[in-house]
């Protein structure tokens, strides 16, 4: 078996379609997200309305098939099918995500509760992996802004750590002798990245709850940043004062930068980032697309880098 290099890596995740919501269920569900039955938790109920958010790119998204079984997801192995066919071992409920740190009000949330008091909205964000592929995704989420005014950060707050579940037991690519990574998983944003409209946690995409290969059940979407950005399976959010580490930055910082912003002139070190391949359209030998600065969003972000070296700022 080939074993991947760690620069092969992108954070961004089938579990058995049978687990969770269908795109008609979701539909029939009465008008709003709640819920119930036999699922880890379901969303039903409030409208999903079939209108793109304003947030929304009017690119065709990718299908389904290649969104839930081509994913970077090291906890549960290095191959791109890994992911489909291991994170089922991965217990989603209950769930609880843990916010502390320089905040005026700390605490524990459980998933359900993120549900039912947020407004859940379906982006269709484009996404683009460090390895040269991308994808286009319609998922289900809030803003991360909703959940830092519910916290109150303080004012010394100047960034977010985000970290992942750690459970060896149900994620087998945590086990090897030879760890790809340090784990558990961290990532960080700074607050007004964070804060930006565009970001979002997602609980969800296609109109149904998240894969666990996806990242379920709650996961941060982070568009016009590289995917190993977009930390999955989120059980701790921390507000902090100083730049926290990250997961690829910590392993090979020659590679991967804090910040990880799109930039098609910032070659990666063994191979460049100027063109993409967008999954699902040909195959290996499809004719490959420019590479967008900020994937295509710097209309809206580029402010938030305004005097930065983005070639030192990477």
């Amino acid at each position: 078996m080939l074993i991947r290099r760690p620069s092969d890596i992108a954070p961004s995740e089938i579990t058995p379609r049978e687990v969770y919501l269908n795109r008609r269920q979701w539909m029939a569900g009465a008008a709003g997200l709640a819920l119930a039955g036999a699922l880890p938790f379901r969303l039903e109920a409030a409208p999903l309305t079939a209108a793109k958010s304003a947030f929304s790119t009017d690119e065709k998204p990718t299908s389904r098939e290649d969104v839930t079984s081509y994913n970077n997801f090291y906890e549960f192995g290095t191959g791109k099918d890994d992911p489909a066919a291991r994170a089922k071992s991965l217990k989603t409920s209950p769930w609880t995500v843990k916010v502390d740190g320089l905040v005026g009000k700390p605490a524990e949330f459980g998933i359900e509760d993120l549900i039912k008091s947020s407004a859940l909205e379906e982006r269709i964000y484009r996404m683009r992996c460090v390895e040269g592929w991308s994808m286009v995704i319609p998922w289900v989420g809030f803003p991360m802004a909703d959940l830092v005014k519910r916290v109150e950060p303080l004012g010394s707050a100047k960034y977010v750590a985000f970290e992942t579940a750690y459970r060896p037991e149900e994620m087998p690519g945590v086990q090897s002798v030879f760890p790809v990574l340090d784990w558990p998983y961290v990532e960080g944003l700074r607050l007004d990245e964070a804060m930006h409209p565009l970001t979002i946690l997602a609980v969800g995409l296609y109109g149904e709850t998240l894969p666990n290969q996806n990242g379920a059940p709650i996961r941060l979407v982070v568009p016009w940043k590289y995917g190993f950005k977009g930390i999955k399976s989120i059980t701790r959010i921390s507000f902090v004062e100083k730049q926290p580490e990250t997961s690829w930055n910590k392993q090979a910082p020659d590679e991967y930068g804090f910040y990880a912003n799109v930039n098609p002139n910032v070659d990666h070190p063994r191979w460049s980032q100027a063109t993409e391949r967008r999954i699902g359209e040909g195959g290996l030998f499809v004719k490959r697309r420019p590479t967008l600065p900020f994937n295509g969003y710097a209309d809206q972000v580029a402010s938030l880098y305004a005097g930065m070296d983005l070639r030192k700022f990477y």
